[in-house]
């Protein structure tokens, strides 16, 4: 059983299909589970808009209780609206949903009181391990359940924590039929604004496009709707509204390297010699721009779990990942789309520069974005690569995550998938020659 189990429980978090992977006495278990693992502690229940999650969400709480922990069901809710509620209410918490993920996938992410991520090694191989055993803990007297809307206590922290004054903004947001339908007007109506929405009818099928807007394709009509409507910004949310993509005001896509750089910039003006992270596929200007202003620059993993760990090691103030996720101290450390968000609008809104331009001094080199290519030996294509590389004159190679070979006026990382015969190759160079020179030739090493 627990070989299955392996196919749906993930480093971080509980994913796969409904109903053959993830269902009502699966996720009963998993409750019941959590609680065992944890301790008997209160914890709060959220969910997203998929048609499953309403029953699991229930399902869990019911788990949880038989194990004698009271539970507070928060109901809709995106991702970082459950991160709130843990730290808000200083719970423990489930949060049901598959994120991007297609309309047949659901899924649970935990975490520990005030939003302390549970992974493989924090808990959640014992949790696998529990419900594989099909052993259950009863206890004497159950616990209760309660429901509470948090929205305007979420909206109202973060309108606090980034808050949005000057002149009067005109934004284009693409909620992809997710939570951001839902947290967007509760935040967004209390600023100075006119909001353009688009598809934020709550719709876990995702009739319009997947809610995924690290794909190109699917910022399209975002990008469409700014031109159209000469919104000074557009945001676009992934289906559980923790991950926001910006769009200028031509249309053209702000990198997350630049929006990382932009808030690490805001958050060291509020404490100076601050310390911020970085994974290590963000761009080299993020380090520069932090080194300039005085603060710390630390480089991690790939990964919200090291990004998390590392920000409790070092007390950072901000960390900034290639994704999209964007992590705040002042936020229990979690990552919160809607809060990037609120800096990029703060920022914009105290000058009468467009976005291009605003952001313009946060932007100095050019990247190819994420290139997957399949292979079958991963490990053999990337010593191939070091042998090669690391050899040349002037290079640095790091094997922190993968292999990264340096140069003066260019970087590239390749790095094998976790889960897929995949290898991810990112490059940056000085300008589009250099970086399509060097994406050029090792695609094709990688290719070969």
């Amino acid at each position: 059983m627990s070989t299955d189990l392996n196919a749906f429980f993930k480093a971080y978090d509980v994913r796969g299909t409904v109903p053959d992977q993830i269902n009502a006495d699966l996720v009963r278990r998993v409750g019941n589970a959590f609680v065992a693992v944890i301790g008997a502690e209160p914890i709060v229940v959220g969910y997203d808009m998929r048609p499953s999650s309403p029953e699991l969400a229930r399902a869990f709480a019911e788990g949880a209780m038989a194990a004698g922990a009271d539970v507070t069901l928060i109901g809709l809710a995106s991702t970082d609206g459950l991160y709130f509620a843990s730290g808000h209410l200083g719970r423990a918490g489930a949060m049901f949903t598959a994120s991007h993920n297609p309309a047949q996938y659901n899924g649970i992410k935990m975490c520990r009181v005030n939003a302390a991520p549970i992974g493989m090694e924090t808990g959640l191989a014992e949790i696998r391990d529990r419900v594989a055993s099909g052993e259950t803990l009863t206890a004497e007297v159950p616990g209760a359940l309660d429901e509470q809307d948090l929205l305007a206590e979420y909206a109202g922290y973060l309108l606090r924590l980034a808050p949005v004054a000057g002149r009067r903004l005109k934004i284009a947001v693409d909620a992809g039929n997710g939570m951001g339908g839902l947290t967007t007007p509760a935040v967004l109506s209390q600023i100075d604004a006119e909001v353009v929405p688009l598809y934020f009818e709550l719709d876990g099928t995702f009739p319009n496009h997947e809610a995924n807007p690290i794909e190109p394709a699917n910022l399209v009509d975002l990008q469409a709707c700014v031109r159209e409507t000469g919104a000074d910004i557009g945001l676009a949310f992934d289906g559980d509204a923790d991950r926001c993509f910006l769009v200028d005001e031509k249309g053209d896509l702000v990198s997350p390297s630049v929006l990382t750089a932009l808030i690490a910039a805001r958050e060291l003006a509020k404490e100076p010699g601050g310390t911020i992270i970085h994974n290590l596929i963000t761009s080299r200007a993020v380090p520069e721009i932090v080194t300039e202003l005085g603060g710390k620059p630390v480089r991690t993993r790939v990964g919200h779990s090291f990004i998390k760990a590392t920000m409790a090691e070092t007390n950072a103030i901000f960390g900034g990942e290639h994704s999209g996720h964007f992590y705040f101290r002042d936020f229990w450390r979690a990552d919160s789309g809607m809060l990037a968000a609120l800096h990029a609008l703060a920022a914009l809104a105290e000058t009468d520069a467009p976005l291009s331009e605003v952001l313009a001094p946060y932007s100095r080199h050019v990247a190819s974005g994420e290139i997957n290519s399949e292979v079958a030996d991963q490990a053999a294509v990337v010593a191939a690569i070091k042998t090669e590389w690391g050899a040349r004159p002037g290079v640095a190679v790091d094997e922190l995550d993968g292999l990264t070979i340096t140069a003066d006026e260019w970087w590239f990382n390749v790095r094998a998938s976790n889960t897929e015969p995949l290898l991810r190759l990112n490059v940056e160079g000085k300008d589009d020659a250099t970086m399509q020179q060097i994406r050029d030739e090792v695609l094709a090493a990688i290719r070969s």
